[in-house]
């Protein structure tokens, strides 16, 4: 009889699979927390424009969230039609519109930074104070 596949694979040992348990874990949190009024994609997104301080073109800030160009669209179209954020077309280049975030945005952002550090608190929660340390320094090691 041969060895089966499953005999030097453990599914449950794969990073993939563990880092997707742990992503899906992360999301429930943060879904639950910010009952409604952003998501992550779109905190992240508001955040970076803030964080920022003035106008950015759409493209820079899809590379500031790692974002592709259409995914960026669709985020950058939702906040807007909010009113979190607001364009207008840069002087410099008449094809290209400058993103920054509205009064009601930043207020939104102050209203959800503690809601988010909560949220990565209780995703972090099952690990040891050195334990979440280190994992948020080997997540930024293999990003």
């Amino acid at each position: 009889m041969s060895p089966s596949p499953s005999d030097s694979y453990r599914l449950d040992e794969q990073v993939g699979f563990l880092l997707r348990r742990a992503y899906q874990r992360h999301m429930a949190i943060c879904s639950e927390r910010m009952q409604g009024k952003l998501t992550a994609v779109q905190f992240s997104t508001l955040f970076r424009l803030v964080e920022e301080e003035g106008p950015v073109s759409q493209n820079a800030l899809g590379r500031m969230v790692m974002m592709d160009a259409p995914t960026i669209k669709g985020v950058v179209s939702r906040l807007k039609e909010r009113g979190l954020i607001e364009s207008r077309a840069d002087p410099d280049d008449k094809r290209r519109y400058l993103l920054s975030s509205t009064e009601a945005g930043r207020a939104l952002l102050d209203e959800m930074l503690p809601i988010m550090q909560g949220v990565t608190a209780e995703t972090l929660d099952p690990l040891e104070p050195h334990e979440r340390a280190m994992m948020v320094a080997l997540l930024r090691k293999m990003s």
